[in-house]
């Protein structure tokens, strides 16, 4: 598919959740047309925007995405600013790391009543054939459902959230190691980000960074503290290094959003096309053509946008 392939966008589809204090409501956004279609579960991040940390963000990425043949399913994580009025004390605030990722699996528990409500959806997805994208608080989550492992701050012990029915994932601007290089003045507000080892994190993962993402408020490691979830996690695993690109990457949290400070919609567009190829070969050994073809265009030449390695 191309990006000129129609997209149909549906929302909310509202899941309740026993013990959740709100119902779990979540975008669905997919070509108009084909079947067996992969499943990208996209985990949103914690922007100053209203509504950009929400079912309601991402859409230049979640529309290219379906435009290049994926279902796009986007929640609504406790942590959101639409939110916040309404589980300010609910168990788990602020950061809600753990519902944040037991909203993904939620989500493939009800994959069939969201295909059944989504119009025009029933019967066109392949249920076997599902990754997972995070942005910034989003690839946090994101690495805990691909295996890492995270000290949990109230009981001090190791918990892994692993989500066995991810194949494979995309993480977007994530977070890194803690430790002494977690040293920013915002690190012990976030003591949690620092808990995460990705010494476990076994599935295969595009990680993708800014080499202008710098995050001085975290830590002074500069741009290659995105980077960890490549460095410190295992094999198999590519990093795609975005030239010129901040935390924003070009613009994917929203369309001319404020605090986009390096959009670039090509750049944007770059993303989803390499991202989209790399899953399509992790979930269909078929589409390795593609992946290559799409590593050539946007990694060489006068429109090169990054540089790949792999491990």
């Amino acid at each position: 598919m191309s990006t000129s392939t129609p997209v149909l966008s549906f929302s909310p589809v509202t899941l309740s959740v026993p013990g959740r204090p709100v119902d779990l409501q979540v975008r669905v956004t997919a070509p108009a047309t084909g079947t067996g279609l992969p499943v990208i579960l996209l985990s949103h991040g914690h922007g100053p925007s209203n509504n950009l940390s929400s079912l309601n963000g991402y859409a230049p990425l979640a529309n290219l995405w379906a435009a290049h043949g994926f279902v796009v399913i986007q929640p609504t994580h406790l942590t959101s600013r639409t939110l916040s009025h309404l589980v300010a004390d609910a168990p788990g605030a602020p950061d809600f790391w753990r519902s944040r990722a037991e909203d993904m699996s939620h989500i493939l528990d009800r994959l069939d009543v969201i295909e059944r409500t989504v119009p025009q959806l029933a019967g066109r997805i392949d249920a076997g054939k599902v990754a997972l994208a995070g942005h910034s608080l989003g690839g946090f989550t994101a690495a805990l459902l691909l295996g890492a492992g995270i000290t949990d701050p109230g009981t001090g012990k190791v918990v892994h959230l692993v989500e066995p029915r991810i194949k494979a994932g995309v993480l977007l601007a994530a977070p890194g190691r803690g430790g002494d290089v977690y040293n920013g003045p915002m690190a012990a507000q976030w003591p949690i980000i620092g808990a995460v080892d990705f010494s476990t994190m076994t599935a295969p993962a595009l990680v993708v960074v800014g080499d202008k993402d710098d995050a001085p408020h975290f830590t002074d490691m500069g741009p290659d503290w995105h980077a960890d979830a490549y460095t410190l996690a295992p094999g198999p695993k590519t990093l795609l290094t975005l030239f010129g690109a901040e935390h924003g990457l070009g613009g994917i949290a929203g369309y001319d959003a404020a605090e986009t400070t390096d959009e670039n919609p090509q750049l944007v567009a770059a993303l989803a096309r390499i991202s989209a190829a790399y899953l399509h070969t992790q979930l269909d050994s078929g589409a390795l053509v593609a992946w290559r073809t799409e590593c050539e265009a946007l990694t060489t030449g006068p429109d090169q946008v990054g540089r790949l390695e792999s491990k």
